[in-house]
């Protein structure tokens, strides 16, 4: 419900609408009227760090993180609905402010898949801190991202007591399990770190697929902690089922 307008106290108006400025300025009751709002604000907030940059078939995790945004984003366009991008790494890339649109949602689109980041590392905290100051109005805001990220929990707590935040974990199914494959050169695409991993041994394995349960837990959590809702989808699997159980569960919440 938004505020509309001031006028004179009628009998049964709610004693709650009161304005109480006006009416002592008047000398006469005057009540707020409010009027529901009916338009959305979709806003995603796309993480563009090296990690989600990697892929073990097709698509990649940024091509994924697009894909998903730009359904979203026509789910607005149907709906006469608004839809703005932050685009973020450790900081923020880009900002377009929503807007309705076919031209504009394009844009946003575009963006997505050629924009070319600065930064290189994630941090969750820093969209959610942009967003609670570029937007005021109550909006439902999509985090997609493989939130591979310093803790974060404070600044969505805060941000979820001003928006709708949604969680929505991108990953490949690489990032779950190594082969063994033996000696193994790999690098941490954010912070360029190279080290040898003997994947043979099976400690090293074990290590690895813990890791990767541990990221997700600690998302879900921190989400889960700041009364927020989450989807995990992966790059090898169809959204679509995902969605519908997402979306079920909130109809029915």
């Amino acid at each position: 419900m938004s505020f509309s307008e001031v006028r004179s106290y009628q009998y049964g108006d709610e004693v709650r609408d009161i304005d109480w400025n006006v009416t002592a300025r008047t000398g006469e009751p005057h009540v707020k009227v409010f009027e529901e709002e009916r338009e959305l604000t979709i806003m995603m907030l796309v993480d563009a760090s090296k990690s989600v940059f990697f892929g073990t078939g097709e698509p990649w995790k940024n091509e994924w993180i697009a894909e998903v945004s730009a359904v979203f984003g026509f789910s607005a366009l149907q709906n006469n609905d608004k839809v703005g991008l932050i685009l973020f790494t450790d900081r923020v890339e880009l900002y377009i402010p929503p807007q309705k649109g076919r031209q504009h949602l394009l844009r946003i689109i575009r963006e997505l898949l050629y924009y070319q980041p600065k930064g290189t590392k994630t941090n969750i905290a820093v969209p959610l801190q942009y967003l609670m100051h570029v937007i005021k109005k109550r909006c439902i805001a999509f985090v997609l991202s493989d939130f591979i990220s310093p803790v974060y929990e404070d600044t969505l707590k805060l941000a979820a007591k001003r928006h709708d935040i949604i969680g929505v974990n991108i990953s490949d199914p690489a990032e779950q399990s190594l082969p063994n494959a033996g000696l193994v050169k790999v690098r941490d695409p954010e912070s360029g770190a190279i080290m040898m991993l003997d994947t043979h041994d099976p400690m090293i394995r074990s290590s690895f697929a813990k890791s990767y349960v541990n990221r997700i837990y600690q998302f879900k959590e921190q989400f889960k902690r700041a009364n927020c809702d989450t989807m995990a989808l992966a790059t090898n699997q169809s959204y679509i089922q995902e969605f519908h159980r997402f979306f079920k569960s909130r109809a029915s919440a």
